[in-house]
């Protein structure tokens, strides 16, 4: 009887992931990240479909996840407020994993299919948002909506850019900024200075952090 191997999924990632850094995805096989790994092919079968997998490991878990973070939002948040919620507690689940998720963003691109597998996933993670925002009471157009800016938000902070360094739910929050801003620009203010639009744009955005407070209250003194 065949025993599992401590550790198996964390060290076939850590494998395929330096040979697709070193030689690069199309020229890794499965044999040579098993041996890298120290691993068999049976055992690397036992948790990947296929190498492309590996860089895909645990998106399935995503839509339980984004409805169970939906239904623990209080039913009076608005839209926007249910997506910070959400990306908030996003920001807890990867942070830490910074240097890996670089890495993997890296190898993504070198390779058209490895794209078009991260914009499928992407579309995923919208149509999990959309349906817990469509239980939630909204209209299917507005919640497609909500579910795209969610998304959107999540891929464009500058997180994983070489530069960013603060903690990602810092960086979600300034994104969020940036789009409360855009719905107040003018275009003339577009050619402001950008810190004075930064600055715009966190004013803008605590209307969505006081509806959030104001529809948590808090409990009366007895």
């Amino acid at each position: 009887m065949s025993r599992r191997k401590p550790n198996a999924r964390e060290r076939l990632q850590r494998a395929a992931l330096e040979l697709f850094v070193q030689q690069g995805f199309a020229e890794t096989t499965v044999s040579q990240i098993t041996a890298r790994a120290g691993l068999t092919t049976r055992t690397f079968f036992r948790y990947f479909a296929d190498k492309r997998a590996v860089l895909f490991g645990g998106e399935e878990e995503l839509p339980a996840l984004i409805h169970e973070l939906m239904a623990e939002a209080l039913v009076p948040l608005p839209p926007m407020a249910v997506v910070v919620h959400g990306l908030e507690a996003f920001a807890t689940r990867f942070e830490g994993q910074r240097d890996y998720l670089r890495t993997r963003r890296a190898v993504i691109q070198t390779d058209e299919g490895l794209r078009e597998r991260e914009l499928r996933k992407s579309s995923n993670l919208a149509e999990a948002v959309t349906e817990g925002f469509l239980n939630r009471g909204l209209d299917k157009p507005t919640a497609t909506l909500t579910a795209q800016i969610a998304v959107t938000i999540f891929n464009v902070s500058r997180w994983l850019n070489p530069d960013g360094e603060q903690p990602l739910a810092q960086h979600l929050h300034a994104t969020l900024d940036d789009l409360q801003l855009l719905n107040r620009m003018s275009p003339a203010s577009a050619h402001r200075p950008a810190t004075r639009r930064k600055d715009a744009g966190r004013s803008a955005v605590a209307g969505c952090w006081r509806t959030r407070r104001d529809s948590n209250p808090q409990p009366s003194d007895p």
